[in-house]
């Protein structure tokens, strides 16, 4: 079955039936990147991709499923999950209002500089997994001196340990996509393990096919990750589920842009990812 990024998943039970209750009065709400919401006048259902001033006004931009775009003043007008709202212009950051925490959930250290990197490392398998921990960890990693690396894959998890060498004080945290018992990650984790000293190397992992499955479905309009196929490649049939362009390997780029957008903090992940990452910088930062 195909799921709808934006209409029938978000709507669905609003449309039937709340239009026929006493209107409830429209409650303010900040366009921030990656909200969902219905122009009520025209039906139109999109994601916010940004607000501008236009003519003098604020106007909010709302990206459709198909990655068409449509420009709505701000305002009354909208409905988000089921209730009518009021459009507002995000709140700009002020020296007096600077956030108290960051997109992690840590309190903020304001005017700190990073710190010299560490000689401990946080491994992850690739790009996308590299961007969401620099998203919502990233203040954090830097302000802890711990550098984010590529692994390229976790079958190349024994030659990246024997090429680091890691020691008591020169530790490596791994984060692993889809490692669940039985699985060929977990058999690869398991012996590179074995060729390491004990307590220089912690492997974590999510359950996941990949980390896109991680943020919340709902960020995107969805109740749930689509289920793929066995043969298809799984990328390019979540964007086919979505809608959205899947013919080459820059459509796979542009949707986890997309993505990515949707994740404000730690609050839009699957806690099976939080927990991972959390654990691995406490490993990689302990004394």
């Amino acid at each position: 079955m195909t799921h709808d990024r934006y209409g029938q998943d978000v709507l669905a039970s609003t449309q039937r039936s709340a239009h026929h209750r006493a209107p409830r009065a429209s409650t303010p709400q900040a366009a921030e990147l990656g909200l969902v919401v219905e122009e009520v006048t025209t039906g139109w259902v999109g994601a916010v991709v940004r607000v501008e001033k236009s003519g003098g006004q604020h106007v909010v931009v709302l990206e459709d499923r198909k990655g068409r775009t449509r420009t709505f003043p701000l305002g009354p007008g909208f409905w988000v999950d089921g209730a009518p709202v009021e459009l507002t212009a995000p709140v700009t950051a002020r020296a007096a209002t600077r956030p108290t925490r960051t997109a992690s959930g840590s309190v903020a250290v304001h005017g700190a500089q990073a710190r010299v990197a560490r000689g401990s490392r946080l491994w992850v398998e690739g790009k996308h997994d590299a961007e969401l921990v620099e998203k919502v960890w990233g203040d954090d990693l830097r302000l802890e001196g711990v550098v984010v690396e590529l692994l390229d894959g976790v079958d190349n998890l024994a030659d990246a340990l024997a090429d680091f060498a890691p020691e008591p004080g020169r530790r490596v945290g791994v984060l692993v996509d889809h490692l669940v018992p039985g699985s060929k990650e977990r058999r690869i984790a398991d012996a590179a393990l074995r060729t390491v000293p004990a307590g220089t190397v912690l492997v974590l992992g999510h359950p996941y096919i990949d980390v896109w499955q991680a943020v919340r479905p709902e960020r995107i309009g969805l109740r749930a990750w689509p289920v793929i196929e066995r043969g298809t490649e799984w990328k390019l049939g979540i964007l086919r589920e979505l809608g959205w362009p899947a013919e080459e390997q820059a459509d796979v780029a542009r949707g986890w842009q997309r993505i990515l957008r949707s994740v404000r903090s730690y609050a839009d992940l699957e806690p099976s990812l939080l927990g991972c990452v959390e654990e691995l910088i406490d490993f990689v930062t302990a004394p």
